[in-house]
């Protein structure tokens, strides 16, 4: 499957904000992108238990307020806030840390939605290491399986196990992982640690290597 790769990486808007939680320090890492179909028709990939495995990963729980999910092989958590069609708020537990993710829903007029994600994650030393990226590049790559998903959907969905290998998949991940270097700097980070961070996040995706601190 042959992917614009410079087009899919300017479609997405990518922001990260200092602030607090539950008193401490924290970090928001948010992403937004437009698709050509009705904020109804996005909420419903979103939230349906049948849509969320074509873009995203299989998921199993009670996908209602007050209910767990569990995202096949990564996250699972609880459903905080389900305001169809425009707010789903839940949180994201993995690896024994808890964080929290907002996906914001909009119409954009003329035919198009926007969906805006927000992962808000406690200032700890993976963040330290790897930046915005570490949620950020993972994100990105759920949007392109929406994109996709959306205006090709009867192609097979790619191979999250071996998509990282191919040429358009390790440019996507290098892109974005600098891109998100970019938006760290942005937000008041020193330029040579958010390089720093997106290298070792992109080596991360790709399973390359970077040289040792």
């Amino acid at each position: 499957m042959d992917l614009d790769v410079e087009r899919l990486l300017g479609a997405v808007e990518r922001t990260v904000s200092a602030l607090e939680r539950d008193g401490q320090a924290a970090r928001a890492v948010t992403l937004a992108r437009s698709y050509a179909t009705t904020v109804e028709d996005l909420w419903d990939a979103v939230t349906s238990a049948e849509r969320i495995p074509r873009w995203f990963l299989p998921v199993s729980g009670r996908l209602e307020p007050g209910g767990r999910y569990q995202l096949e092989g990564n996250a699972g958590g609880t459903i905080r806030h389900c305001e169809p069609p425009s707010h789903l708020g839940l949180t994201w537990e993995f690896g024994g840390d808890v964080s929290w993710v907002e996906a914001r829903l909009g119409n954009e007029g003329t035919g198009r939605s926007r969906l805006a994600i927000t992962h808000t994650a406690l200032v700890s030393d993976h963040w330290r290491k790897f930046g915005p990226g570490a949620v950020g590049v993972g994100w990105e790559m759920g949007l392109l399986g929406m994109e996709l998903h959306l205006t090709r959907p009867d192609e097979p969905k790619l191979d999250g196990a071996t998509f990282h290998t191919t040429r358009d998949g390790k440019a996507l991940i290098l892109g974005s992982s600098a891109a998100w270097g970019r938006a760290a700097e942005a937000a008041g980070t020193d330029p040579d640690v958010a390089r720093a961070a997106a290298q070792r996040t992109a080596a991360f995706y790709t399973g390359d290597t970077v040289a040792p601190d």
